[in-house]
């Protein structure tokens, strides 16, 4: 999360299909042979899958300043958007006195980005942009996101476990809800429920314990070197970085599924 919200997606904001529909009409089968390009043999070189939300999973559907910016006219901001994303960054790098940035809800941590990012401290102005960012029309999922993971679950013999790891706050199960998504996962590891955030290797064990998967056989998606990179390969996970390892679920895809010769 903490990368994505340095350096923010103006993408549009993609939809994807309902889970439930999507697999009334999704057969394993036909999954394997598609995944393997042809009628080839796949094996899945790892029984789970860990992802992390912000700025992996979950993409902000247009940049924190530009939403800071137009939210704030209302209430007489007159920083620029250049300022309130200079602001943000520098906010939201600054030391968190306290043993969680992510406490419950959040809303300490994310009030104090907010007045330092803008110089408003108006705290109508502050709800309403903490409510904008609690439904799921403020982010959006990567291409292709839904599909693979259906895809990965049922191919390659066995079902992949998949679980969210990701320093957040208590509003993340509601937004995969939004995006139709929260029933794919086996689990939703959250730090401001768990008491940990990444990279110390308790969260990970609390994901790993949830899906009973063994950390070498399992694999971490992330966009934050030292929180995810450091923190999974630290507990004998292998991590992918997010936009340098990977870049789509379709790279996720290939990396799981190797083809039998």
């Amino acid at each position: 999360m903490e990368a994505c919200l340095a350096r923010c997606s103006d993408a549009v904001f993609f939809r994807c299909l309902n889970p439930f529909n999507f697999r009334l009409s999704f057969k394993p089968m036909a999954s394997i042979h598609a995944a393997s390009g042809g009628g080839r043999r796949v094996r899945r070189a790892y029984d789970g899958l860990l992802l992390d939300a912000g700025g992996t999973l979950l993409q902000l559907a247009k940049p924190v300043e530009s939403t800071y910016a137009d939210i704030g006219r209302k209430y007489g901001l007159t920083a620029t958007s250049a300022e309130i994303k200079q602001g943000f960054r520098r906010a939201f790098a600054a030391p968190w006195p306290e043993k969680l940035r992510y406490q419950g809800d959040g809303r300490p941590f994310w009030k104090l980005v907010v007045s330092e990012a803008t110089g408003c401290a108006n705290n109508d102005y502050f709800e309403e942009l903490y409510e904008y960012y609690a439904n799921g029309d403020a982010w959006r999922l990567p291409a292709g996101a839904s599909e693979t993971m259906f895809l990965l679950k049922d191919a390659g013999g066995h079902t992949l476990q998949l679980a969210v790891v990701s320093n957040f706050d208590t509003r993340l199960r509601k937004l995969l809800k939004d995006l139709n998504v929260l029933d794919l996962f086996d689990a939703v590891i959250i730090s401001s429920e768990v008491g940990y955030e990444k990279p110390d290797a308790k969260i990970f064990k609390a994901a790993l314990d949830q899906i009973g998967v063994k950390a070498g056989k399992a694999v971490h998606v992330g966009d934050d070197q030292e929180a995810d990179k450091v923190g999974a390969s630290a507990f004998g996970i292998d991590c992918w970085l997010w936009g340098t390892d990977v870049k789509t679920f379709s790279d996720i895809q290939k990396q799981i599924l190797v083809s039998e010769h």
